[in-house]
């Protein structure tokens, strides 16, 4: 699937699209707001006037102006005095016919109240209204004015212009529009801050980029031919590739491992004692149900935490195969080179016999050699039916001889060829290692000998390996089959490992008899099934 770079980069989208909702919010707020201040604003406003309107209704003076107890001009007088203190745009006070007994013009006393709104008040009634005077449009509260005895004898009638309660609204919203911008400006800034930390968490990659990545790496894990499962810092198992399950379902695991701890998929791997440790467990092996895998498992870190681990494996039958081909080559070569070492020192003695002319020494010479060849050969050839296994030792006689040792085979009975490969490959393990550990613990002593003992009966094979060498303490003798133990220095100590293991895997038993000074002697024992018995 090919993915299709977007138009924006992801933090361009992020900010773009916070910025967004960040101002649609802000202005749907700021209309609800700002209907809710404008609405707010007028009542405030209705409020105050027909506040004024009541005190200017119960004020002693205005009662008794329109009771004819004082002059009518102190009415004027005393609303223009409110209107100065107030900051209103009228006082008008009127008697019952609805005649203006004040006002800010004066030349309008005596006049009719303009504006048509005046009736439910002269009733009685007070209210507030919205009309066009003489002074243009104007909020206005109305009030009745009763006399001492309860009589209505006029009303007051309070305006506030329409202009000054738009301009009170305006600069009301003017806080909100503010507060929006300001809004925002925050909104912008934790846009880019969000956006830069989602970019960074996601290790600079674009959306796409990380979809191709996945795809990529989806390839990978399921076209490797070893099997791959990973866990998360739980123990649950987050993935796991083809060839992982196909080993499983070669070991009659079939359920989906999905989210399943591990433990209790595969109880045999050790993954949540490496998320405990934090240590790898490398080369093991684990038995599945009579599949046995090589498996390496490793803890996941990021950073300074551990969030995972992860196994990887492989059919060791496929790798014994393998190892078996290039044990044979090196085999092969190693005799090859042993031999042709050998023989060219024969060839320096049969040279040097001619020079001299001593023609019966060199027929004597030359009848050694071929008899000692053949019996040698033909010894281990009839001894050992396995050609692999009697190649091998063929090959360690030779090299054995290099170094100055002699390398001595001996056979009670005949070891028929076994019904497996294995076995084989177990064999030249087990005997392959004894013997180069016992050529390379020799000193500076003339007299280096190792000795290779088989005996097979019943389904059973005895072997003994024995050398004259130094020997080890008992101290070293009880550790010496731990994996790096060694008396050869650092980074060695595994060819003894490996011994007890295939003894293990055949499920033998090794003994080993040794003290300083007496040699080393291992002897083994273990079933061993021949060729042709189940077929």
């Amino acid at each position: 699937m090919r993915h299709k770079k977007p138009l924006f980069r992801l933090q361009t989208t992020i900010t773009l699209l916070v910025c967004g909702v960040v101002a649609l919010a802000l202005f749907v707020t700021d209309l609800l707001i700002s209907q809710e201040i404008g609405n707010t604003t007028k009542n405030n406003q209705s409020e105050k006037a027909m506040n004024i309107a009541r005190m200017a209704a119960h004020s002693p003076l205005i009662l008794e102006a329109l009771e004819h107890k004082r002059s009518e001009s102190d009415i004027q007088d005393f609303t223009n005095e409110m209107v100065k203190a107030t900051n209103v745009e009228f006082i008008v006070v009127l008697d019952m016919k609805g005649i203006r007994k004040s006002h800010p013009n004066p030349s309008k006393i005596g006049e009719r109240f303009v504006g048509g709104d005046e009736g439910p008040v002269l009733h009685g009634h007070e209210h507030i209204s919205t009309a066009k005077g003489t002074l243009g449009y104007s909020l206005r509260a109305f009030t009745p004015v009763y006399s001492s005895s309860g009589k209505q004898i006029g009303a007051v009638a309070v305006g506030i212009s329409l202009d000054k309660v738009q301009q009170d609204v305006r600069n009301s919203k003017k806080v909100i529009i503010l507060a929006v911008i300001f809004g925002v400006m925050i909104g912008v800034i934790g846009a880019v801050i969000l956006a830069r930390k989602i970019k960074k968490s996601m290790f600079g990659l674009e959306p796409f980029e990380i979809g191709k990545l996945l795809e990529e790496r989806s390839a990978m894990l399921q076209s490797t031919k070893e099997g791959i499962l990973a866990v998360d810092q739980d123990a649950r198992i987050t993935l796991i590739n083809n060839e992982a399950l196909r080993l499983f379902e070669e070991a009659g695991i079939k359920e989906n491992p999905a989210g399943r701890l591990v433990d209790e998929y595969i109880p045999q791997l050790h993954l949540k004692n490496v998320l405990e440790s934090g240590k790898p467990r490398l080369n093991e092996e684990i038995d599945l149900s009579g599949i046995t895998l090589l498996t390496n498992q490793v803890p996941i870190r990021v950073g300074n935490e551990m969030v995972g681990a992860i196994t990887t494996f492989r059919n060791k039958t496929e790798i014994n195969k393998l190892a078996k081909e290039l044990t044979g080559v090196t085999l092969y070569a190693e005799a090859l080179r042993a031999q042709s070492h050998e023989f060219m020192n024969k060839l320096h003695v049969i040279l040097g016999l001619v020079h001299l002319e001593r023609y019966e020494k060199l027929a004597d010479y030359i009848n050694q050699i071929s008899d000692h060849l053949q019996s040698e050969v033909g010894y281990i050839v009839s001894k050992i039916k396995d050609p692999a296994l009697a190649g091998f030792i063929l090959g360690k006689m030779s090299y054995a001889r290099e170094l100055g040792a002699e390398l001595s085979f001996t056979a009670e009975t005949v070891l028929p060829e076994p019904a497996s490969p294995e076995i084989t490959h177990e064999l030249i393990t087990i005997i392959g290692n004894l013997i180069d550990n016992a050529l390379e613990a020799f000193t500076e002593q003339e007299n280096k000998e190792v000795s290779v003992h088989f005996d097979y009966y019943d389904q059973e094979v005895f072997i003994e390996v024995a050398d004259n060498g130094p020997g080890m303490d008992e101290e070293l003798a009880e550790k010496i089959f731990f994996k790096g133990v060694s008396t050869k220095g650092t980074d060695r100590g595994i060819g003894l490992s490996l011994v007890k293991r295939s003894v293990e895997k055949l499920h033998g038993q090794v003994e080993l008899f040794t003290s300083v000074g007496e040699g080393t002697r291992f002897t083994l024992t273990f079933p061993y099934q021949i060729k042709g018995e189940n077929e």
